[in-house]
């Protein structure tokens, strides 16, 4: 089993979701990236999802977008980013990698898989690249032990709702919302439904992302999802703060507070 399945095992036990973070690598700094996510796993956050920055976006909103400029602008590259998991799973929390295939396949599809698995990462989060595309990497995947999750969305159909999880190891990614990332005032009410569509077709745990920012919406997601995905919430934390510790100790306080609402569920 992934490390990715253990963490949802035992939150399952627990009788609670998994709270996974969101981060970019590199952002603001490589370093300083390090430190945030450390921190986030400190607060209570039981996966760790480093985001590769991206030039040209698919689903992220206008918070990830700004925070991977400032790490594209600072110069981070994917090696860096392979140093970054190798430093946060350190810490012990399992660390999976959010990233648009662009960089994988420039970097080398194998060459890629072998040195996630040798840093530590658990697998891959690839909102651009669907299951009929994605030969190359089933293959990498099998190869380093590495999981895989595709996104379904609350349009995806039956059968491609199907196909598309049947793809997926570790666990699946379900989109709460049609549209970019980003914290929202109310989240989806198409989310609960489509985390029982998913349910009707697999065992494999699912992960809710898109529009969490608060401890009571993490506890609303919490009561039908068995993971609660973060990001633009924490990632504001660092772009609003005016240094780096007050920076670092909001984020403490947000992941807390995530983490308490994933432990309090709403049925």
């Amino acid at each position: 089993m992934s490390r990715i399945g253990v963490a949802f095992d035992k939150a399952r036990a627990d009788g609670r979701a998994v709270l996974v973070g969101c981060m970019p690598a590199g952002f603001p700094t490589v370093e300083g990236s390090i430190a945030a996510m450390t921190a986030m796993v400190e607060a209570g956050v039981d996966v760790i999802e480093v985001e590769i920055p991206y030039s040209d976006p698919v689903m992220d909103g206008p918070v990830i977008q700004k925070a991977s400029d400032i790490a594209l602008a600072g110069g981070v590259r994917t090696a860096d980013t392979l140093r970054i998991i190798e430093a946060v799973a350190a810490t012990g929390a399992p660390v999976v990698t959010m990233t648009y295939w662009n960089p994988v396949e420039r970097y080398g599809v194998d060459a890629f898989a072998r040195d996630l698995a040798s840093a530590g990462g658990t697998g891959l989060v690839t909102p651009d690249l669907i299951p009929e595309e994605a030969g190359e990497w089933l293959a990498a995947s099998d190869a380093y032990g590495l999981d895989r999750t595709f996104l379904v969305s609350p349009s995806s159909t039956d059968a491609r709702l199907a196909m598309t999880v049947a793809h997926c190891r570790g666990f699946v990614y379900a989109t709460a919302i049609m549209g970019v990332t980003g914290a929202r005032a109310k989240i989806s009410d198409a989310a609960p439904v489509l985390v029982s569509r998913v349910r009707e077709v697999t065992d494999l745990p699912v992960g809710v992302g898109l529009g969490v920012g608060t401890g009571a919406q993490a506890g609303t997601v919490a009561g039908y999802a068995d993971g609660v995905i973060v990001g633009s919430a924490l990632i504001r934390c660092l772009l609003d703060a005016p240094d780096e510790a007050s920076g670092l100790a909001a984020l403490r306080t947000l992941s807390a507070e995530l983490a308490q609402g994933v432990r309090t569920p709403t049925p």
